[in-house]
């Protein structure tokens, strides 16, 4: 699936953006960089008729978003059934500042799926663990002391198909009624960004361990 955003279509009614739809968008360009320059998600499902919302990591491996967890955690033990999920996530890139305080505004990338989660089995589960820790920071995988079998058989991986998925990007300056224009007061954006600051070794970090080059040259894409 490669259109273009102007190209591109809804997958489903529950994906069209209704509201302020001019700033949909369904190119799966649009979307993969939004997931891929993201760490976090929110996942919403309702187990026993109680709605969650639960913030965790996730990562893409082509067409699914995975996330990983306990496999005694009540999430994942609530999603390897086959639950509806939501899956949800968000950069937010500046603060829009308007003439009008109705107008202001906040400059975002977000992403949303829906879908039904999926448990990964034994060795898809081990292929996508590594996937995960190689996206936070290439090498790290290697670098770090490598999982039990307590360990394996602790962890569960989930994965969501992204068949229904849409994206939402607002960018640029504040848009304001024709009249403020006239007015005396300051518009315009804040940029926001992540930032990567410098390397803090753990404190019982033994003397003459020196920092790998893949942990001092790391800056975050996000």
């Amino acid at each position: 699936m490669n259109e273009t955003s102007n190209e591109a279509k809804a997958p489903s009614q529950r994906t069209v953006i209704r509201r302020y739809s001019w700033l949909a968008k369904y190119d799966r360009d649009t979307i993969n960089s939004i997931l891929d320059t993201a760490l976090v998600c929110q996942i919403a499902y309702v187990v026993d008729g109680q709605p969650f919302v639960t913030p965790t990591n996730f990562w893409r491996i082509d067409n699914y978003v995975h996330w990983h967890g306990s496999a005694a955690s009540r999430m994942l033990r609530a999603q390897e059934k086959g639950i509806p999920v939501c899956f949800s996530v968000t950069h937010m890139d500046g603060i829009v500042i308007a003439r009008s305080a109705f107008n202001h505004n906040i400059n975002f990338r977000s992403v949303m799926a829906f879908g039904e989660a999926q448990v990964l089995g034994e060795q898809e589960k081990r292929a996508a663990l590594k996937g995960f820790v190689d996206k936070l920071m290439l090498g790290l995988w290697e670098h770090a002391r490598q999982p039990t079998e307590k360990e394996w058989s602790a962890t569960k991986v989930i994965r969501l198909a992204l068949d229904e998925v849409s994206a939402k990007v607002r960018t640029g300056p504040p848009i304001d009624d024709d009249e403020d224009y006239a007015l005396d007061s300051w518009a315009g954006v804040i940029p926001l960004r992540t930032i990567t600051e410098e390397v803090q070794p753990d404190p019982r970090l033994r003397a003459g361990i020196e920092t790998p080059a893949f942990v001092t040259n790391f800056r975050w894409k996000g």
